[in-house]
């Protein structure tokens, strides 16, 4: 089992939890698989992949938000801190259990499928956190499409990109893999075939069709046979990532990582 480092305990939604965490030292991992894979990650499918395939969203919160707004409403009827308040309280920190357990199980269901069968995966390296800000603005300089954008965080926040990540990248290590994450700049406007750059190539959120070469595909795909690109280019010298056709282009940070792992 190895030397025991520490023991938590912990209390969520009733119920009671030991974390018990150990160490010791492990032969380095041969990795089993050969393949590589870009993945373009997001709402209406939640992971698309370079070759085509793709993973649906589970949308857990969205599945439960009727019901945890309901319990919501019903513990606002109620006399703070009375017996009642405390026992609908604990109902809604179930329901929020609940829905983060589901997130959890579907993320690690599909972390451990990719990791297992890849060798290589690339993906977009996105900050969740400024993605999902709020755009109600202040009082002087009020938000535009708050209703919408609010819509579309909790969609992102709903996803777990970020814990898919973190679970990819330790479950690629554990089984001697190698998680590239590359610059999300203009994946999904980018012609794989011709590397023509423009807003005009997605006609649609799900349509891309180049205003150059006529190349067609679903936008998604696109955007993952572009990261599967990209991550093989950081991986091998960087690359420059163009902010814009008209924009002269700079070097991206490229994620370094040991070469030992390709």
């Amino acid at each position: 089992m190895g030397e025991l480092r520490n023991v938590t305990v912990s209390h969520l939604a009733g119920k009671w939890f030991i974390s018990i965490q150990t160490r010791r030292e492990v032969e380095r991992p041969v990795v089993q698989a050969t393949s590589a894979v870009g993945i373009d990650v997001g709402i209406d499918r939640f992971a698309t992949f370079s070759d085509g395939s793709h993973i649906e969203a589970l949308n857990s919160f969205r599945r439960h938000e009727k019901r945890l707004a309901r319990a919501q409403r019903c513990l606002s009827r109620k006399v703070r801190f009375s017996s009642n308040w405390e026992k609908q309280k604990g109902r809604i920190q179930r329901i929020h259990a609940c829905i983060a357990n589901a997130r959890r199980d579907y993320l690690h269901k599909a972390s451990a499928t990719i990791s297992q069968n890849h060798a290589l995966v690339c993906i977009e390296d996105l900050r969740v956190r400024n993605m999902s800000k709020s755009a109600a603005g202040s009082v002087e300089k009020p938000g535009k499409n708050v209703r919408a954008k609010s819509g579309l965080n909790k969609g992102i926040l709903d996803q777990g990109w970020a814990e898919f990540r973190r679970q990819l990248e330790y479950k690629l290590d554990w089984s001697g893999g190698w998680l590239i994450a590359v610059p999300p700049h203009h994946t999904s406007q980018t012609c794989p075939r011709c590397g023509h750059i423009s807003a005009d190539n997605r006609t649609t959120r799900a349509k891309f069709l180049c205003a150059v070469c006529s190349y067609e595909n679903h936008a998604d795909v696109v955007g993952a046979i572009n990261i599967l690109a990209r991550g093989h280019r950081v991986a091998a010298c960087g690359e420059v990532v163009p902010s814009g056709p008209s924009v002269k282009q700079e070097p991206a940070e490229a994620t370094t990582q040991e070469m030992s792992h390709a």
